[in-house]
């Protein structure tokens, strides 16, 4: 993978939303048009996540990525990129857990109660966030 993009990947744990928000094209799963949405991707190790906040309902675009796993990952603040990648849907508690803990750590220190926002809390996230593993073609 290009250098330029590494680093741009490397801001997956920077508190800047805008850094870390890209746009995705998935396929959709009844309709096999491509669909384009705005999403945060978050780097937890080596690894490069797309997750969101934790709601009830089940988000289209995971639901397109569980159909037809392969996506663009488009690079849009600092380097503009298209990426070719593979969606990985985790599903295992034990693994959305230690994922998510990372994610909700980060995401109360930045978007939290010091911004009158209420914290948090990892059971919600690890029961009703969306969660994909992020796989690069090229890389």
């Amino acid at each position: 993978m290009r250098e330029e993009l590494l680093v741009a990947l490397s801001k997956g744990n920077s508190g800047d939303m805008a850094e870390r928000t890209i746009d995705i094209t998935t396929i959709g799963r009844r309709s096999g048009q491509p669909r384009r949405i705005e999403i945060c991707f978050y780097r937890v190790g080596e690894t490069t996540y797309l997750s969101g906040i934790p709601r009830t309902r089940p988000r289209d675009w995971l639901l397109n990525l569980a159909e037809n796993p392969d996506f663009v990952f488009h690079f849009k603040h600092g380097v503009t990129a298209d990426v070719p990648a593979i969606a990985s849907v985790v599903t295992e508690v034990g693994e959305r857990r230690a994922v998510l803990a990372s994610i909700v750590d980060e995401f109360n220190a930045h978007h939290g109660p010091a911004n009158n926002q209420p914290p948090a809390v990892l059971d919600e996230w690890v029961q009703y966030s969306p969660l994909a593993r992020v796989s690069f073609l090229d890389a």
